[in-house]
């Protein structure tokens, strides 16, 4: 089976940012794309300046998942795409949501809170050790017992979100701060996974486990399940038994 993924990086860091181009030369979506390449998946990419913001319904509704990266643009994006991604994930795709996107408008309505959390930035970074701590779901495949990151942004507890219906990853820095770093969720047919390393001052999107980790998240998030109910509103006229008029 092939899983179309597209991976939606808003890419203005890489424009902006001398250091960030030098890590990421072929931007944070290449890098990403690079890791994961698989016969099993069709990647495409896009950003926020592309046309249609670099989701046009062609490629929207052609997507199997779709991963979202974002940090300092998040208010540019039209209310008009999250409702269309919103609609999507509803009916089915899957969705990736990786590090800042967590303060994206997507993920915020995803999750119905303002998904704040502590932060740290600092030149060298904060060591970060992400623990497995649910060895048998299927994005921990293949995975030890726990990870390094050696140069990560910190992001602490507590983080505003819904209670996750799976916890896979908890973070520990080395200044002391734990993080539930990969979550999933379910909203309606979709299935949504957050995963936090990612930090675009450092090299995280070059690092094999990671690529791993968001490689098991795509087959995870894919909708397998492809011939059930959409639901909607819809009015029901005739009673399954008997007749609006009581009579059988």
């Amino acid at each position: 089976m092939t899983i179309k993924v597209t991976i939606w990086n808003e890419g203005r860091h890489e424009q902006l940012h001398e250091e960030v181009q030098a890590i990421y030369p072929d931007r944070i979506d290449g890098a990403i794309a690079a890791g994961v390449a698989h016969p099993d998946f069709e990647i495409r990419r896009g950003t926020l300046d592309d046309p249609d913001e670099g989701l046009p319904d062609s490629v929207l509704n052609d997507t199997d998942v779709l991963l979202w990266w974002g940090h300092m643009a998040h208010e540019e994006v039209s209310d008009g795409l999250i409702d269309r991604i919103q609609q999507r994930v509803l009916k089915g795709m899957g969705l990736l949501v990786l590090h800042s996107g967590h303060h994206s408008k997507l993920f915020r309505r995803l999750m119905g809170t303002n998904a704040n959390l502590s932060w740290r930035e600092t030149p060298a970074g904060d060591l970060e050790r992400v623990w497995v701590v649910n060895p048998s779901h299927p994005i921990a495949e293949g995975l030890p017992p726990f990870f390094e990151v050696e140069a990560s942004e910190m992001y602490g507890e507590p983080f505003d979100i819904p209670q996750p219906d799976e916890l896979v990853f908890i973070s520990w820095y080395s200044g002391g701060e734990v993080f539930r770093s990969g979550a999933t969720f379910k909203r309606g047919r979709g299935n949504i996974f957050f995963f936090s390393p990612g930090h675009e001052t450092y090299p995280i999107y070059h690092n094999k486990t990671v690529h791993q980790v968001i490689s098991n998240g795509i087959r995870w998030a894919t909708q397998k399940h492809t011939d059930g109910r959409i639901l909607e509103n819809w009015h029901r006229a005739e009673p399954i038994h008997g007749r609006p008029d009581g009579k059988v």
